[in-house]
């Protein structure tokens, strides 16, 4: 007789989490080296530690709701001090390596692309990307560097900003941009963004 039957069945891909700290839980989605290899998860390494501190914070206030659930429950398991902890080890890490954009998009997204990173669209009153998301904002550690992200995972900002289902802007400003960006527009810019090199985040 087999001393196992009647035994329930153990899983052999359960993962215990209880011991972990905060950014080793996040490396689970995010890699150890903050370079997630899947667009849906966000390229964490380098990143301004203000922006990473106002997000973790925001999904576990429930400000921030558009992931679909996992961010939420991820920084209900720990701390606010614990979560600081996690931002300051990914800003520090070196950020990734930018990523040419695809043949089809290629010369949209250094022509359209680089003119709505840098100059904007004056005509659709839409600001140029570096108005915020560059180093010369003085508002610029509360928004998240944009260069070297995956550029599928900034489309889905995007999308999500223009459909009303990410409201953690402050004043609703990318709400606002991603309705006058056209589909052509939204792909040209992100994927050149995810075409330029970041610089380091720091805590």
């Amino acid at each position: 007789m087999l001393s196992g039957v009647g035994a329930p069945p153990v899983a052999a891909d359960i993962i215990d989490t209880s011991s972990m700290k905060a950014w080793e839980h996040c490396a689970l989605c995010h890699g150890a080296d903050g370079n997630s290899r899947m667009a849906k998860f966000p390229k964490l390494a380098g990143q301004r530690f203000e922006y990473l501190v106002k997000q973790l914070r925001d999904f576990k206030t429930a400000t921030r709701e558009n992931d679909g659930g996992p961010m939420a429950g991820t920084t209900e398991q720990f701390d606010m001090p614990q979560l600081v902890s996690a931002a300051r080890y990914y800003s520090a890490l070196p950020p990734p390596p930018p990523v040419e954009p695809d043949k089809p998009l290629a010369q949209a997204a250094k022509t359209l692309g680089k003119r709505i990173f840098e100059r904007g669209l004056p005509e659709k009153s839409v600001p140029a990307c570096v108005s915020c998301h560059g180093a010369a904002s003085p508002d610029g550690r509360i928004y998240p560097r944009l260069e070297a992200q995956h550029a599928d995972y900034l489309l889905k900002q995007l999308a999500d900003f223009r459909d009303g289902d990410r409201t953690n802007d402050p004043d609703g400003l990318m709400r606002g941009i991603a309705k006058l960006l056209s589909k052509t527009e939204t792909q040209a810019v992100t994927a050149y963004a995810a075409s330029l090199s970041r610089a380091a985040g720091g805590p």
